[in-house]
């Protein structure tokens, strides 16, 4: 029988950590299951990425994060919550992906696998799912988007000098993957569906993109799709007349016309294009979602499912509006969660249907 802990943490994010503190601070037995390394998503950020936040907006637990910029590098971000798991002394297992969390009788059995494929089974009297939107990519769904020149992570621009690149979307990644390429020696189109830049850039990075591109340092096509991508190019389609920069078309500067499809000469693709959370998985657990905003029902107010003691933390409860929630405040989720949890648990203690917690 898999040893039973009161609460089981699904994630070691940020908000995932910063449940695990609340949990261990109220005295309940805890396990922190993580399909990857500590703060796997921020790890996986290109290298020499800045955060569009404050130092004090990152930290948890009431820990300092300690940094010589207003806004932290990722290597300080990495430092920080490596720190914070050995200050809380966090009981985390690396490389097991849950696979499901099922209920019965009150209690949760929850099975992981592990990078050998081997599974691990753990009971919880209750299960925080904190497991962020950052491993599902919002696909473009045409041909050759598997080719290896593919990517939907941005890595560093090194790599890409004097190469023609082009980066699908507009919202921040886009924008900041886009300066980056060109400010080290690529040759840079952006192609993007909407009419204009995405309202959610950062005030300090639209004007230096919108500028980059008014210079046509920085070649944009708007309201314009990516139909395929082959090797050496990439065939997109205007879908308006208006808003072009001149691209590179054959090795030809043009323009597009509504309806018109180019091969854009092309070496690699970043399609940015967004991020979603585990909707499958949710539902796979019992947890209703909508199936327009996929919004997964939450009581607001305690965080908990539609199934009783399945909690849900972080941007998984916004659904696709993923500029809802972000690290700024789903770090307090935690707070909320434990809360309920822990006056559960008291009830059942006095009512004498439960042991005391880690008892």
């Amino acid at each position: 029988m898999p040893e039973q802990y009161d609460v089981l943490v699904v994630g070691a994010g940020p908000t995932g950590l910063a449940c695990g503190i609340e949990a261990g601070r109220a005295g309940l037995s805890l396990l922190i299951v993580e399909k990857g390394c500590l703060v796997n998503s921020l790890f996986t950020y290109p290298p020499g990425m800045t955060f569009f936040t404050s130092r004090e907006r990152l930290e948890i637990g009431e820990l300092p994060l300690p940094s010589i910029n207003v806004k932290p590098a990722r290597a300080e971000a990495l430092e920080y919550y490596r720190r914070v798991a050995e200050t809380y002394r966090l009981p985390i297992h690396y490389q097991e992906r849950v696979v499901t969390v099922e209920a019965s009788n009150g209690i949760f059995r929850v099975v992981a696998e592990d990078a050998h494929s081997r599974a691990k089974s753990y009971t919880a009297r209750y299960v925080i799912i904190a497991t962020g939107y950052y491993d599902i990519p919002n696909l473009l769904n045409i041909p050759g988007e598997d080719l290896p020149k593919v990517s939907h992570y941005y890595t560093e621009a090194h790599a890409f000098y004097q190469r023609k690149v082009a980066v699908i979307g507009a919202a921040n990644s886009a924008a900041v993957a886009a300066l980056d390429l060109w400010r080290h020696g690529a040759e840079v189109t952006l192609i993007h569906r909407e009419a204009e830049l995405s309202r959610h850039i950062k005030y300090w990075i639209k004007p230096d993109l919108e500028n980059r591109i008014k210079e046509n340092s920085i070649r944009a096509l708007f309201e314009t799709e990516a139909k395929e991508i082959r090797r050496d190019w990439i065939c997109v389609q205007r879908n308006s007349g208006t808003g072009v920069s001149p691209v590179s078309s054959h090795g030809q500067d043009g323009h597009a016309t509504t309806g018109e499809v180019l091969r854009v000469a092309n070496d690699f693709v970043f399609a940015l294009t967004g991020y979603r959370p585990d909707f499958e998985f949710l539902e796979s657990a019992g947890v209703q979602v909508d199936p327009l905003t996929r919004r997964p029902t939450c009581n607001p107010e305690t965080l908990e499912s539609n199934v009783p003691g399945l909690y849900l933390a972080g941007v998984i409860i916004a659904g696709m509006d993923t500029n809802e929630i972000f690290i700024e405040n789903g770090r307090f989720h935690g707070k909320q969660i434990i809360a309920d949890i822990s006056g559960k648990i008291q009830g059942a203690v006095q009512a004498g249907t439960l042991a005391s917690p880690a008892s």
